[in-house]
């Protein structure tokens, strides 16, 4: 889906996120049916839709460190 699609979403990105707007941001869905995800330096572009299952998994996991592997 397009993020431009969505209804005006209050968009939040992390703290650690680059200076040069390479972030990712996330809006929790009006209806609380999940959470999208779009790319920063393309806000009417592809945005990817979370159930909320899906992202307390990710995020659980992330504070988990199952991820840390792929930090550089």
């Amino acid at each position: 889906m397009s993020a431009g699609e969505l209804p005006d979403l209050e968009w939040r990105k992390s703290r650690r996120s680059n200076p040069n707007g390479n972030c990712v941001e996330l809006a929790e869905l009006p209806d609380g049916s999940g959470v999208a995800v779009r790319n920063s330096r393309d806000p009417f572009g592809p945005a990817l839709i979370y159930t909320p299952a899906e992202i307390t998994a990710f995020i659980l996991g992330a504070r988990d460190g199952d991820f840390d592997d792929l930090l550089t």
